[in-house]
C-alpha cells in the first residue's frame, strides 16, 4: 500500500472522520503560498431518503460503513449528500471512486471535477490536520490530470499548471506525493526546463518521508553519484525499501534495484542492510 493511501486509510475508518487538528507535515509553508484557482464548488443537494443523518458529516460516516458492507448504491446516496454540503471525506471519496472505477463506471472527468471541488474550497486548510490529507491527495489528483489531460473533454495536458499545482501541494501541504511529482518534472525537463538541485530537494525530502517512488529515484542518484555526492550504501537503501514498497508492475524500481545491487561491493551491501534495518526501526 502506498503511504498516501495508508495515511487516508487511516484517517477515515481509524480517527472516524474526526477534524480535530494534529500538526505532523514538515513541508516548508509560506505565507506567500496561494493556492491556483481551480473552478466552481457543487451545490449542495436536500437529504436523501432513508438516510436518517443530520449533518453531512455524519452522511460521510455512515456511507463508508455502507461501502464496507458491500452497500455501494446507498453509500453513492450518503457520499453525494455529504459532498453537496462541502464534506471533504465524501468529496475525496467519490473523486477516487470515479477515477479508480471503483462501484461506479470510471469517469475521469467526473473524478477530476470532484477533485477540483475539494481543493477549491479547501486549500486554505491548516497543514497537518486530517482534512489536509484529502486537500493535499485532491491536489495530487488533480496535477496528475492537468499533467496527462483527460480525452474528449476540456482538460488538455499542460505540464505548467500541474507544476504549479504539484508545488503548491508539495510547498504548502508537505504531501511527499506532489514532493516526488513535482521533483520528477524537474529531474526529467517534463514539461519544464530541468533543474537538478530542483529534482534532488524534492526527491530528497519525498523520500525521506517514505515516498517509494521518490526512494527509487533519489536512491538511484545518490547510488551513482549523480548530481549528488556519492552514498551508495545508502542509495542501495532507498533503492531496497522502493523495491518492496512497488506494485508488480512497476518494473523500473525493480530494474533500478537490480543495476545498483549488481554493482555494489560487499562492503555497501552490508553497510545498505544496517541502514535497511534502523529505517524500519524508526519507521
Amino acid at each position: 500500500m502506498r503511504i498516501s493511501e495508508h495515511i487516508l486509510s487511516v484517517v477515515l475508518f481509524g480517527v472516524g472522520l474526526g477534524l480535530a487538528s494534529a500538526y505532523a507535515f514538515d513541508g516548508t509553508r509560506s505565507p506567500a503560498d496561494k493556492a491556483p484557482p481551480l473552478g466552481i464548488g457543487i451545490a449542495p443537494d436536500p437529504v436523501p431518503p432513508g438516510l436518517g443523518v443530520g449533518t453531512a458529516h455524519a452522511s460521510a460516516f455512515q456511507a463508508f460503513q455502507m461501502l464496507r458492507a458491500g452497500d455501494t448504491k446507498a453509500a453513492l446516496e450518503a457520499l453525494e449528500y455529504s459532498a453537496s454540503n462541502g464534506e471533504v471525506a465524501a468529496l475525496w471519496k467519490l473523486g477516487r471512486m470515479y477515477a479508480d472505477g471503483e462501484g461506479v463506471k470510471q469517469n475521469d472527468l467526473r473524478a477530476f471535477n470532484y477533485f477540483r471541488t475539494l481543493a477549491d474550497a479547501n486549500a486554505e486548510e491548516a497543514p497537518g490536520t486530517r482534512p489536509a490529507v484529502f486537500v493535499a491527495n485532491a491536489f495530487v489528483a488533480l496535477g496528475n490530470y492537468y499533467l496527462n489531460g483527460i480525452s474528449n473533454s476540456e482538460i488538455k495536458p499542460d505540464a505548467a499548471r500541474a507544476r504549479e499545482i504539484f508545488n503548491y501541494a508539495a510547498s504548502y501541504f508537505g504531501d511527499p506525493d506532489a514532493q516526488y511529482r513535482l521533483g520528477r518534472m524537474y529531474l526529467d525537463g517534463q514539461g519544464i526546463s530541468k533543474d537538478t538541485k530542483q529534482a534532488v530537494r524534492w526527491l530528497s525530502l519525498a523520500a525521506g518521508k517514505g515516498q517509494y517512488q521518490a526512494q527509487a529515484a533519489f536512491g538511484a542518484l545518490l547510488f551513482k553519484g549523480q548530481y549528488v555526492t556519492r552514498d551508495a550504501a545508502r542509495g542501495l537503501m532507498y533503492l531496497t525499501l522502493a523495491r518492496d514498497a512497488a506494485a508488480p508492475k512497476e518494473a523500473w524500481i525493480a530494474d533500478l534495484y537490480s543495476v545498483a545491487l549488481k554493482q555494489s561491493t560487499e562492503d555497501e551491501r552490508a553497510v545498505a542492510l544496517v541502514h535497511v534495518e534502523h529505517w524500519m526501526k524508526s519507521h
